[in-house]
C-alpha cells in the first residue's frame, strides 16, 4: 500500500500518460486527472479540450500569473498554447458528442466489474452539478479512469455499483496507485501491479472479482 497521498496521484498520472498517442484530442477531468499533463512523453503531442470551452489548454498557471479569464472545467487557472482556440459550449459538446475525444480521464467514486462508473454524486451531499462527465463517457472513444483504490480504508473497484451511476458499461482502463485493470467482457483484467504491491494485497483491497493477466507486468512509474 502507498500511503503518500501525493505520491499516489503521481503515479496513477505518469501511468495513464503512457496511454497517449501522439495527435489525440484528449480531455482531462477535474482534480487527480488534471495531472497527466504534467507526464505527457517526450515526442508525444497531444491536444487537450477543457469541456467549457476550449482545445490546445496548457499547464496551470503559477499563483500571481493568472490569468482570470481563462480557466478550465474545474475552475482552476491554465493557459492556452499558441494552436489554441476558444468557443462555446454547444461547439465544445458537438466535439464531445460527435465522437472527437480520443481519451477521457475521469476521476470516480465508485467503478463495477460491468465498467460501469459512479463519479458525479453522493446522496444527501452538496455538488455544484453533473458536469459534462455524462456526455464525455458516452463520446469518447475510450474512457480511463484515474483514482485512488480505496476511499477511506474501503474498496472503490466494486462487483456493483452502489452510488447513482454517470453511465453503464463505459470503462475501459481503471488506473491506481496499485495497478492498471482492463475492462473486458470477461470481467476486470489485472495487467500490471506496483513494484510495492502484490496480487494478494489488490485482491484484499478490491471487491470486484479479478481475472490475472497471464502476462502480468510490473507498472512503469
Amino acid at each position: 500500500m502507498i500511503a503518500d497521498g501525493k505520491l499516489a496521484k503521481q503515479i496513477i498520472a505518469k501511468r495513464i500518460a503512457q496511454e497517449l498517442q501522439d495527435g489525440q484530442l484528449v480531455n482531462l477531468g477535474i482534480g487527480l486527472p488534471t495531472l497527466v499533463a504534467n507526464y505527457v512523453p517526450e515526442g508525444i503531442n497531444v491536444t487537450f479540450q477543457s469541456e467549457n470551452g476550449m482545445v490546445g489548454m496548457g499547464p496551470l498557471k503559477k499563483e500571481g500569473e493568472e490569468d482570470l479569464d481563462i480557466t478550465n472545467a474545474g475552475g482552476q487557472y491554465v493557459s492556452i498554447l499558441p494552436h489554441g482556440a476558444f468557443f462555446d459550449s454547444s461547439m465544445s459538446f458537438a466535439l464531445i458528442r460527435g465522437g472527437h475525444v480520443d481519451i477521457t480521464v475521469l476521476g470516480a467514486l465508485e467503478v463495477d466489474q460491468e465498467g460501469n462508473l459512479a463519479n458525479w454524486i453522493i446522496p444527501g451531499k452538496m455538488v455544484p452539478g453533473m458536469g459534462g462527465a455524462m456526455d464525455l463517457v458516452v463520446g469518447a472513444k475510450k474512457v480511463i479512469v484515474a483514482m485512488l483504490h480505496t476511499g477511506k480504508g474501503k474498496p472503490k473497484i466494486l462487483k456493483k455499483c452502489s452510488l447513482p451511476l454517470t453511465a453503464k458499461g463505459v470503462v475501459d482502463l481503471i488506473v491506481t496507485e496499485l495497478c492498471v485493470i482492463e475492462v473486458t467482457k470477461e470481467g476486470l483484467v489485472l495487467k500490471e501491479i506496483h513494484k510495492d504491491t502484490s496480487v494478494e494485497e489488490i485482491r484484499a483491497m478490491t471487491e470486484a472479482d479479478l481475472i490475472i493477466d497471464e502476462n502480468l507486468k510490473v507498472m512503469n512509474v
